[in-house]
């Protein structure tokens, strides 16, 4: 499935448009990441750790909008856009929402 942030796709024409698909993600970080990260954080450098969630999370999302959009009839997803979020008392919770227009191309 081509998955793209443009409004077309070069070489492909769009046939029919099957509607906005989204794809959630909420996902936590536990005790030893958030400890890893806080160290990070005092001597300096980046944080493994939280940026392996954050990819995981990207990707987790991603694939559930191509899921939706596949169930629905689309064979493409155009005008992609990804969010983040931080939630939870202690900002220890990472939503990351991926959406964008299901499509049947050529």
């Amino acid at each position: 499935m081509i998955i793209t942030t443009t409004n077309a796709i070069e070489g492909k024409k769009i046939l029919e448009y099957k509607g906005i698909v989204f794809g959630e993600v909420v996902a936590g970080v536990n005790f030893i990441k958030d400890f890893a990260a806080g160290l990070s954080n005092f001597f300096g450098g980046r944080s493994g750790s939280y940026e392996g969630e954050l990819i995981k999370a990207r990707e987790d999302a991603l694939r559930e909008m191509e899921k939706r959009a596949a169930a629905i009839g689309g064979n493409a997803i155009v005008g992609v856009d990804i969010d983040y979020e931080v939630l939870g008392q202690g900002g220890n919770m990472l939503m990351v929402t991926a959406s964008g227009t299901a499509v049947v191309v050529e």
